[in-house]
């Protein structure tokens, strides 16, 4: 029999002694199944996707649920980052014990079993302490952090402080109100084009904004700008954008039209 480990929050022990573990529906290629890790003589390579796991929330901590497996149970084995199908093999359960074991990292591997989990294949269940294992990704400690939007996690511990002292050129913070005014007042009238992008870039990425200060720029000469004004009030909840953006449907260069049906479409 194969041994395995399977992280999950503490609040579904109860269940999980009584029914066995779900099959999620977040597996390779969208398949249903269960994640789960084998035992290797290192503690903190078994349980090495601990801290990653609490990192998304989870009530009263995590367990480890330690699952006995028939040893031709067939599985899948690979990286985290092979979420498809062809970068994983499927292979009986204890060849996949076999295949991590013998790696010189196994951090960032997971078994994934194509079913649910029964009650009898339960071995047991106990607390596991929340230090172990790495966050984001292995090797992750010591390597400058990234904040762009597609790496930052919204809402994280300390992710404003992080994007304050470590400002993205593209993806923020943006600067304060004050300062992007600042800068349409001194592009002049009607204003270098470059620097109007710029700033309409950075009022993009706010909620709200002085919708009575840019409108002059609906009439600006370069339709860039006027493309990236639709942009930047999109999703403004500023009274007055719905008749900015009334007056640009109607704009003589395609791409501004364009914007504003994009997203006005529901």
């Amino acid at each position: 029999m194969a041994m395995f480990v399977h992280l999950t929050s503490a609040a579904n022990a109860p269940r999980v002694r009584r029914s066995g573990v779900r099959a999620g529906r977040d597996g390779p290629d969208g398949a249903g199944g269960v994640h789960c890790f084998p035992v290797l003589p290192s503690y903190t390579l078994t349980h090495q996707w601990l801290r990653e796991l609490a990192r998304s929330g989870s009530r009263g901590g995590i367990v480890a649920v330690h699952l006995r497996l028939n040893d031709d149970q067939p599985v899948s084995v690979g990286r985290y980052t092979d979420r498809s199908g062809e970068g994983r093999a499927v292979v009986p359960a204890a060849e996949a014990v076999r295949r991590i074991a013998a790696l010189e990292d196994p951090r960032g591997w997971e078994v994934f079993v194509p079913r649910a989990i029964r009650p009898g294949e339960v071995h047991r269940i106990r607390s596991a302490p929340q230090v172990a294992g790495w966050r984001y990704l292995p090797d992750a400690h010591g390597t400058r952090p990234c904040t762009c939007f597609g790496c930052r996690v919204r809402g994280g511990y300390g992710a404003r402080r992080l994007r304050e002292r470590l400002p993205h050129p593209l993806d923020g913070p943006p600067p304060p109100v004050r300062v992007l005014l600042a800068r349409v007042s001194a592009a002049g009238d009607p204003g270098d084009p470059v620097v109007l992008r710029e700033v309409l870039h950075w009022f993009g990425m706010r909620r709200r904004g002085p919708i009575a200060r840019l409108a002059r720029l609906s009439a600006h000469p370069d339709p860039g700008v006027r493309e990236e004004l639709v942009w930047a009030v999109a999703r403004w909840s500023t009274p007055g954008v719905t008749e900015l953006l009334d007056g640009l449907a109607d704009d003589p260069h395609p791409d501004v039209r364009e914007a504003v049906e994009a997203i006005r479409e529901p």
